[in-house]
């Protein structure tokens, strides 16, 4: 577990799971701490200036709403962590690549999970977050 991260990664690309592990360390130390803005800061960078996220309940969400939300949710789940898992490469190609993988969020003993659809641009500084699809899964028993 890395920065409240667990990170079980699928053979494919190994930059991919530093990559999400990144966002996803960023957005839990920033919702469950009293994290410094260059968090903040970080986790905004990573998403595409187009980004776009359509939520478990089926809304497409721009990055301006997402990043508003998200800005509001500094230290709102003090312990809160995110927990990574199944990473999988489904397609890549022209500076695209389409990954998968299982999120957790962990409050205490509550836990959610999603599998997420991510599409990710390849640029000269690293990966942008394009967009992101949540469906909510079964917890784990």
């Amino acid at each position: 577990m890395l920065s409240g991260i667990e990170i079980v990664v699928m053979p494919g690309d190994p930059d991919l799971a530093d990559v999400i592990e990144a966002l996803h360390s960023d957005l839990a130390e920033w919702m469950g701490s009293n994290a410094p803005p260059k968090v903040f800061d970080r986790f905004a960078n990573a998403l595409h200036d187009e980004f776009s996220s359509v939520t478990t309940a089926g809304q497409v969400v721009d990055r301006d709403t997402l990043l508003a939300g998200v800005w509001s949710a500094r230290n709102a789940q003090p312990g809160f962590d995110i927990a990574i898992t199944d990473i999988e490469e489904i397609a890549q190609g022209g500076g695209i690549l389409t990954v998968r993988f299982t999120a957790e969020n962990r409050q205490g003993e509550l836990r959610s999970r999603r599998l997420v659809t991510a599409v990710l641009i390849n640029t000269d500084h690293g990966y942008l977050w394009r967009s992101v699809h949540e469906t909510t899964t079964a917890p784990v028993e």
